[in-house]
């Protein structure tokens, strides 16, 4: 009977940490532990006067490129959305998340993005030439490089 007990008891503490230690969801790139993640919203607070840090974040998918899913942009509450990229181009986001959250897991960046950059996005947005000219001036954006990323089932 302590035999069955302790099994049983065994069992139940595994589960128990084992459903503890993912997210429910599409996973792609290297593996996104939960604990200590914190909304896209407060990723800027959270860095401090650092220029870039690890870190986990949650946020709304508003845009993915129409190319081959080479990055991503959250929804942010200042009305500009926030560049996902994904670390050595290792992995790509399916193109049908939209309104979808995510976790990620990378390195938070404040950067100049070059005019030349900018309009390179702009074109994988499928932006009209005329749109992607009037790109004239680089641009100080809060970015994110992604080594993993889930796609959150809920």
């Amino acid at each position: 009977m302590k035999k069955i007990i302790l099994t049983l008891s065994f069992c139940i503490i595994a589960v128990i940490t084992f459903a503890q230690n993912s997210y429910s969801g599409q996973k792609f790139g290297d593996e996104v532990k939960p604990g200590d993640v914190k909304p896209a919203a407060k990723m800027e607070a959270a860095m401090g006067s650092d220029n870039a840090v690890d870190m986990k974040i949650e946020g709304k998918v508003i845009d993915v490129c129409k190319k081959k899913g080479c990055w991503m942009t959250l929804e942010m509450p200042n009305g500009d959305p926030m560049r996902i990229t994904f670390k050595d181009y290792a992995f790509f986001m399916p193109m049908d998340i939209v309104g979808k959250k995510v976790v990620l897991d990378g390195v938070a960046k404040k950067q100049t993005i070059s005019v030349e950059t900018l309009r390179h996005y702009a074109e994988d947005a499928k932006k009209t030439p005329e749109e992607v000219a009037k790109i004239t001036d680089p641009k100080k954006e809060l970015a994110f490089e992604a080594k993993g990323v889930v796609i959150l089932d809920k």
